[in-house]
């Protein structure tokens, strides 16, 4: 599953491929956002680890993964 982690005062989003299902993504969101939990901590495919302090949370989209296009054919 995708997401994309929108951080207040950073230019750019953080991007990361997870294995985890919508349901077990929205229930971490959901700890970090109510005070639960002091960080928002998530690993992605590749086994890297992020890291953000759950205050500094401007926005979570969980969404699906997209395809990557292979080849040259017309579109």
């Amino acid at each position: 599953m995708e997401v994309k982690i929108g951080v207040q005062h950073a230019p750019r989003e953080i991007v990361l491929e997870s294995d985890l299902s919508a349901e077990e993504l929205e229930s971490i969101v959901s700890a970090a956002l109510s005070g639960n939990e002091p960080l928002l901590s998530l690993t992605d495919n590749k086994g890297r680890k992020v890291l953000v302090p759950s205050d500094r949370l401007s926005y979570v989209d969980l969404g699906e993964p997209t395809a990557r296009k292979v080849g040259f054919g017309a579109l």
